[in-house]
């Protein structure tokens, strides 16, 4: 069941402070420093930690509202990798930092090697399009041993940060760590998933991605509505409704799954989750399907409006466009889905697919 006071926790701090003109200076480059102390004022940075963290060990679902929110208002705070990070530094039992936290995988063409051992341990390796680096104190990174390490990004000396954007103008930098020292390492906390940052992550965009669709859809149907051509709303004309009938259901797909995927993560008081996998990689792909159909019919709606900077629906649409690619794409995690269920066979195929879990992980170790 979704958390209804972290509904309404997370609809009256967003809809209340986030608007096109804190979006515009956000853009211009101005962090929201204000923004960001109610959302911690507010719990959100620590919901999913255990309550021994300062959290108070919400589900996934708990936090589906307030993650479907951040796409939905298009908030440009780094809230889902804070609220990752504070998960997973919690169940290994480790401390949190304060302030701002991202998170960085391995793969995808970031690669590290570590040197020494025991309180000399260091990390080596570059890792690009890191999001909100540059406003975060500390990272937590994937190792190939499985393991997770947290770094000080403020130490110059040996971490350098570049700064670039993805296609929303959300940080997305370059991390560079030259013997960079590990402040606490510890294995994977959550060994039901097979690399917690990446599909954790694939989550959270999920998430965050089924807010962005419900906005863009809301704002296609209004302009339909509104925008009177030849004597009548263009909304009823057949060639209008039915790409836009296509796109609700697309939607409602994506919702569907990410729903069903949160429901079976586990969070700090809920380690067993079989089925996390399988629906990790459903809920990714199938957001990822709904934005590429679903950006097009919103801005085939909207006309040439749609694609000015002055209208609100490219802030929606350029976030869809950039999260769809982050923690793997739709067609990465369908591939992942396919390998699993060839590899199943036909005998354990149908089962699979009830079960939700293939007989072996999906091959992301």
């Amino acid at each position: 069941m979704i958390d209804l006071m972290m509904e309404e926790s997370a609809a009256r701090l967003f809809a209340g402070n986030v608007d096109k003109p804190l979006l515009e200076r956000f853009e211009a480059g101005e962090f929201p420093q204000a923004l960001w102390d109610l959302a911690v004022d507010s719990g959100f940075g620590r919901a999913l930690a255990g309550e021994d963290a300062g959290g108070i060990g919400a589900t996934w679902l708990d936090a589906y509202p307030l993650l479907r929110g951040i796409g939905y208002w298009q908030v440009p705070l780094p809230l889902s990798e804070t609220m990752i990070a504070a998960l997973l530094l919690s169940a290994a039992g480790l401390d949190i930092p304060p302030g701002p936290l991202a998170v960085i995988e391995r793969g995808h063409g970031n690669e590290f090697s570590t040197s020494g051992a025991g309180s000399a341990l260091r990390l080596w390796g570059c890792a690009s399009r890191v999001a909100w680096a540059r406003h975060a104190g500390h990272a937590l990174v994937s190792l190939r041993s499985g393991d997770l390490a947290l770094i000080d990004l403020r130490d110059t000396g040996t971490v350098s940060v570049t700064p670039g954007t993805d296609l929303a103008r959300v940080p997305a930098d370059m991390v560079r760590l030259d013997a960079a020292p590990i402040l606490a390492t510890a294995p994977n906390p959550l060994p039901v998933l097979a690399r917690p940052v990446l599909q954790l992550g694939a989550l959270a965009r999920s998430m965050m991605m089924v807010g962005a669709l419900e906005s863009a859809l809301e704002q296609s149907v209004r302009y339909a509505n509104d925008r009177i051509q030849f004597g009548k709303p263009i909304g009823r004309n057949q060639a209008i409704q039915q790409p836009l009938a296509l796109m609700a259901g697309d939607v409602s797909a994506a919702r569907v799954a990410t729903l069903v995927a949160a429901a079976d993560t586990p969070s700090s008081t809920r380690p067993d989750a079989p089925a996390a996998e399988f629906s990790i990689a459903v809920a990714k792909a199938r957001c990822g399907e709904a934005a590429t159909r679903g950006t097009a019919i919103a801005h085939q709606t909207h006309g040439a409006i749609g694609f000015t900077y002055e209208h609100p629906l490219n802030f929606a649409t350029r976030r869809l466009w950039a999260w769809r690619d982050e923690f793997g794409s739709d067609a990465w995690w369908a591939q992942q889905l396919g390998r699993a269920a060839i590899g199943a066979g036909g005998q354990g195929f149908w089962s699979s697919l009830t079960r939700r879990s293939f007989p072996a992980p999906l091959g992301l170790a």
